[in-house]
């Protein structure tokens, strides 16, 4: 007999298998000596009240033998196909193509700009250290693009965009947690994306598809309403390359994609986007905060069951949003640029979630009207604002990878901070009154979200946490269009924008439906 039930349990039952069984059994009256195997299918924290409880949807066998279905996907061998597509960029969407062209019979050539797993780890290591950026092979560029060093979330509220499942599958498959199948915020962890995304890579060439790294996109030939090849540049030199369908997917921060369509007069529009700060906090202090804890000795107990505390703000100021972005729980922040002239912060988590500290961005919702001043630039205004804010930041850090910083209360009530508190971020930073760092737009707008963050959450507003700035790669501030139907370029029929960086996805999971979707419209064009 199988049964699905809908529990309401304390965390402790929640996570102790034999404790999960005995509550079903008395859910079910069923005898003591009933044959029992509890799967677990859906699993969520309601954290609303002081007892915490965990909401779970979990399917009860019943004196039946219970067998876990194993996943299979139906990659076909394409090293022989006719038919092929070329997809630049090797991040989510890139990759994710590139199975569901397997899937399609279709063979598919990455070309990444930056390097492999292994290589791109020691630029990672020379940011961090010696404040010296890669251009090419940073946090963002590189064998699985932003998405290998992100936090690793993959919930997603697009859910009308494709098959979530299917993605989750995909990733348990090449060596995620089944845990992710489960959990309503799945995570897997910065620390174990690398190995994900190398199984990846080996299921793609296993079945004949081809990976070209330190190789970059740098122009493309037109003829009529079709591109008919790509320029590449890697270390040999430049290669024009015929081609039949281009997908691209080179992430949000590939700017050079973006001046060359202009350049080249193929359509790309101003998009807005969102740009403000990373603030950290102590995680204790967060898990006090969202755990109803009265000390630290009762967060300690509370923890042994629960996952790191995180949180999601929001607040309108003057009809313009305020709101957390990409929340690390006992995280890390990162230095995300991607020249050296220049401060880009992100954050991410370890899949334990158990470093000291939590930070989250906080951000501004910017309108196409807010890049007037640079209005000069067309569709890249947007783009320019997102530089100069990033270079003002990277003056005021003391023009290394040192990040301007305040002390949360400091800098709400515009005060200068004489020390900071310890951070994550490795490049370390610099006491600064960042208000003359994000301008009179953000500057005060952030301050009034921060203030009302405060009363929404005890305890959140303190000198014990750090601002840090800037976190500007939120999205990108350029879209390049693309046909409602089937997918492609509105001038150009096989030409496939895809994922971040081509303005429709925000998150590993979105880009790599967007990269599915892309991929299938192949066939139809």
């Amino acid at each position: 007999m199988q049964t699905k039930l809908q529990l309401k349990v304390s965390p402790q039952i929640a996570f102790n298998e034999q404790q999960l069984k005995d509550e079903v059994k008395q859910q079910l009256q069923l005898k003591e000596d009933s044959k029992l195997f509890v799967k677990v299918l859906k699993r969520s924290i309601d954290a609303r009240s002081r007892s915490i409880e965990i909401n779970l949807t979990v399917l009860a066998f019943v004196d039946e033998e219970f067998t876990e279905e194993k996943i299979a996907f139906n990659y076909l061998d394409v090293s022989s196909a006719k038919e092929t597509c070329h997809i630049i960029g090797g991040g989510p969407a890139g990759l994710f193509a590139a199975l569901r062209c397997l899937e399609l019979g279709i063979k598919p050539i990455i070309i990444e700009r930056g390097k492999n797993i292994k290589d791109r780890r020691r630029d990672l290591a020379i940011i961090n250290k010696d404040q010296i950026v890669n251009p090419e092979s940073n946090y963002c560029f590189g064998e699985g693009g932003a998405g290998t060093y992100s936090d690793g979330k993959l919930y997603t509220r697009s859910n009308k965009r494709g098959d979530i499942d299917k993605i989750l599958k995909t990733l348990v498959y090449h060596g995620a947690s089944d845990e992710i199948l489960v959990d309503a915020h799945p995570h897997i962890g910065t620390n174990k994306l690398p190995q994900l995304i190398e199984k990846i890579r080996e299921t793609i060439l296993k079945f004949g598809g081809e990976v070209k790294f330190n190789t970059k996109l740098i122009d493309f030939k037109i003829k009529g309403d079709v591109i008919t090849s790509i320029v590449t540049l890697n270390e040999t030199g430049e290669t024009e390359t015929p081609i039949q369908k281009l997908i691209l997917a080179t992430g949000h921060s590939a700017r050079d994609i973006y001046e060359l369509f202009n350049k080249k007069n193929v359509l790309v529009e101003a998009k807005p986007f969102a740009l403000g700060i990373r603030v950290e906090h102590p995680q204790t202090l967060i898990d006090k905060i969202q755990y109803h804890c009265g000390n630290l000795e009762e967060v300690v107990a509370k923890r042994e069951y629960l996952p790191a505390a995180s949180y999601s703000l929001v607040h309108q100021v003057k009809g313009r949003g305020v709101y957390s972005f990409c929340m690390c729980p006992g995280g890390i922040i990162a230095p995300c640029a991607t020249n050296q002239q220049e401060i880009v912060t992100n954050g991410w988590s370890p899949s334990k979630r158990n470093n000291p500290y939590a930070n989250s961005g906080i951000v501004v919702g910017l309108e196409l009207s807010d890049f007037e001043a640079f209005k000069d630039f067309g569709p890249l205004a947007g783009l320019e604002f997102q530089k100069q804010t990033e270079k003002s930041a990277w003056s005021f850090g003391g023009k290394t990878q040192t990040a301007p910083a305040q002390r949360l209360q400091d800098f709400v009530n515009g005060k200068f901070s004489s020390s900071l508190p310890d951070c994550s971020y490795q490049p370390g930073v610099k006491s600064v009154d960042l208000q003359q760092v994000l301008g009179k737009l953000i500057g005060p707008t952030l301050k009034e979200g921060l203030k009302a963050f405060g009363g929404k959450m005890r305890g959140y507003m303190t000198n014990e946490a750090i601002v840090v700035g800037v976190e500007s790669r939120t999205s990108t501030p350029v879209r390049i269009p693309r046909d409602k139907e089937l997918l492609c370029h509105p001038q150009l029929k096989n030409l496939f924008p895809c994922g971040e960086g081509a303005g429709y996805a925000g998150g590993i999971v979105s880009a790599a439906m967007d990269g599915e979707r892309c991929a299938s419209m192949i066939m139809s064009n």
